[in-house]
This record gives C-alpha cells, structure tokens and sequence, in this order.
C-alpha cells in the first residue's frame, strides 16, 4: 500500500487461536489506511494458516525461520513497516473500540510535537472483560503532557501498556529501537522486561504524549503472555532491568544536556534501589513473586553505574532514608534512627530526614503529626 499511514506490527508465537480477535479488531477500525504485519517467529502451532485465512490484501504474513526471539521479532516487523506510524500490538490483544485509530491518527496528524499517543486497557482473563488496568491510567480526561513532566512520572514505573500505544516511525529511527545485548552493571539483561517501557522514557526525552481516558484495548491475562513468562521464570532480570531503565535514560539525558531530566533520573534510581532493598512485589494472575538486595549488593550495583562519588553518596543517603520510611511503619524505631543518621551523613542536606528524626523525638504525637502529613500528601 502507497503512502500507507499506519502499521500495526503483531508478533505471533503459540498464539494462532488469539490471533483472529486480534486482527478482527484491527480490520474493524474506520480508518482504514493501514498494513498488518503478523510477525510469525517460528511458531510450531498454526499461525501460518490463520494468519493466511484473511482475505485482505492490508494483512501481510511473515514468519521468521528460525526463531528470533520478542525484540529481535519486534525490531524486525517495526524495520519491514512502511506506516508514517507504529503500532505494535501482541497477537494476544486487541482493539476495543473501532474508532480508537481514528482518534489516534487525527491527533498525532495535528500535533507533530506528540511523539506518540495511549490510552488506558482493559483486562481479559477467560476470554471476559474484568477490570480496568488501573496502573495503565494518566488521569480522567484526554491531554497531551509534555514529554518531560510526563517521563518524570514515567521513571518511577511503566503505566504506558505496549498494546495501546502508537508511535511515531522517526521515535524508532532516530532515537531508539527496542534494545538489544544490554549490559548494566556488569550484569546481561534480557530487555522483554522493561525494553517497551525504555523506549517509552526515551521518546518522552523529545517528543510530548498523547493520552485518551477512554480505554479502548483490551489486554489478555493469560498464561501464555510475555509477561507471565518473564515474571515468573526470570525475576532476577525484571529487577535488573527496572534498575538498568532509569540508568540508561540518564545517559541519554546527559548526551542532551538535559540537566533537569538527569537529575529526576537520579532520584528514580534511588527510589528502585529502596524497592528492592525493601523487598519488591511483582504480581501477576495472582501469583506473587518477591525480589530482594542486601545492602552489599546494592552497594555494588551502584558503584558499578557511577564513577562519581557525590552522586553514589547523594542515592545512598536517599535509599537509607527510604529504607528507615519502611522500618517506621513496621515500629521498629530504633532501626530508623540508626538509617537516617547513616543517610544524613552521606548527605547533611537531605531536610526531610531531619524532619522525621524530630517526630521520632515526639513519640506518639510526633506519629499522630506524620501520619497526618502522609495522608494529606496522597489528595
């Protein structure tokens, strides 16, 4: 197709029964000009006839031979697109509504600041609609944020669902593919985790969002999905990556000049290390994974990212702090203090530390105050 404006690329492993919902959904739409790429990566199952079975000159099946893996699949579908627009959108997903490419194509054409648009899912579990995806939200109502007031929510944890969102084609090209043989800390990391939520911080670097709160995609939980995969055979790599991400933005901030960036950046980081330190939940069709770091460990990890002493002392101050904000709520008051004298000699301007050292000082009252502050903090 000539001049075609959208591409929906859709990777397909052990997944020929989903694909149809999926690409039915896609044939739906009411703007129409748009390709399929069905991304078969070697699947032993019967991808090749479904995806064949569509008499529809937009749907265009390849199949990979041998078997290239998720990024290198997705990387490879985004490269054979042709569409002024990427949409990659797993064979186990599917479009909501028919007008949600309408929507999307009519403000991306009209903001060419918007580097790409999403909106919240739906879950889907049994072949039911269940809930809303709450982490998937950015608000009631339609907005398009600026890119770096958005990525400063964004580093602290990916609420861009993969399936919902469409980007431009110059995002991948000249700023990011999906990111291959990582290595962070001297550790290999296997991107499937995180690698989407990468790009989506990278974009943001250059680009403004788009987002509608309507949800229109519906998001399959499943045994079979990516994510179900990776949460539960490979946990040590979902925590390595959630490290790695803000990290590697950070260095693509500093190769911009883009201070302020750099240094939101920093606290993200501080604020992973804390979950881990504390113990990080990853849940997922609820089956509870935890991953956790000693302290050595952490100390390791960090001293392997940065060769730079103040910054190392700055995270360590704010990780101790957070791990003291922790002990707090489970009353162990002695272990606060201990945490929070140990932050602020890493760093004496850390001002919210002497703060809760004084509430410590107040006892109960000093609790009653705090929870207080806490409380109004959330509205």
């Amino acid at each position: 197709m000539e001049n075609t404006t959208v591409s929906f690329v859709v990777p397909c492993y052990k997944l020929a029964h989903l694909l149809p919902k999926c690409i039915n959904s896609i044939l739906s739409q009411s703007y129409a000009n748009f390709e399929v790429l069905v991304m078969d990566d070697c699947s032993p199952d019967n991808t090749a006839e479904v995806a064949r079975s569509f008499d529809d000159p937009r749907v265009i099946y390849i199949r990979n031979d041998p078997n290239l893996g998720p990024l290198r699949n997705y990387n490879k579908g985004i490269t054979l697109s042709r569409g002024k627009y990427v949409w990659l959108i797993s064979a186990d997903d599917y479009l909501r509504r028919p007008y949600v490419l309408q929507r999307y194509v009519e403000l991306m054409e009209k903001h060419p600041n918007v580097g790409y648009t999403f909106c919240p899912g739906i879950s889907v579990r049994n072949g039911e609609e269940t809930e809303l995806l709450n982490y998937s939200t950015y608000g009631n109502r339609d907005r398009i944020a600026n890119g770096h007031v958005f990525l400063k929510r964004l580093l602290y944890g990916n609420l861009v669902l993969a399936p919902s969102a469409m980007a431009r084609r110059e995002c991948y090209e000249k700023i990011s593919f999906f990111p291959l043989d990582v290595r962070w800390a001297d550790v290999p990391i296997d991107m499937v985790w995180g690698g989407d939520w990468y790009l989506w911080c990278a974009f943001a670097l250059f680009f403004d969002v788009g987002y509608f709160a309507e949800p229109m995609v519906c998001y399959r939980e499943h045994d079979l999905s990516m994510t179900n995969t990776v949460t539960q055979e490979k946990i040590e790599n979902c925590a390595a990556a959630d490290i790695a991400v803000p990290w590697m933005i950070r260095e693509k901030a500093n190769d911009s000049g883009l201070r302020n960036v750099s240094r939101d950046c920093l606290r993200a980081v501080a604020y992973e290390y804390t979950r881990q330190c504390v113990s990080k939940r990853y849940e997922w069709l609820n089956r509870l994974s935890k991953w956790s770091v000693t302290i050595d460990q952490f100390e390791a990890s960090l001293c392997r990212s940065t060769e730079s002493e103040k910054e190392r002392n700055w995270i360590r101050a704010r990780v101790l702090a957070g791990i003291a904000d922790r002990l707090y709520w489970q009353g162990d008051r002695a272990s606060v203090r201990k945490f929070l004298r140990a932050g602020l000699q890493k760093d004496p301007w850390m001002v919210k530390a002497y703060g809760k050292l004084l509430f410590l000082l107040f006892g109960k009252s000093g609790d009653y105050v705090r929870r207080i502050l806490c409380s109004l903090r959330r509205y």
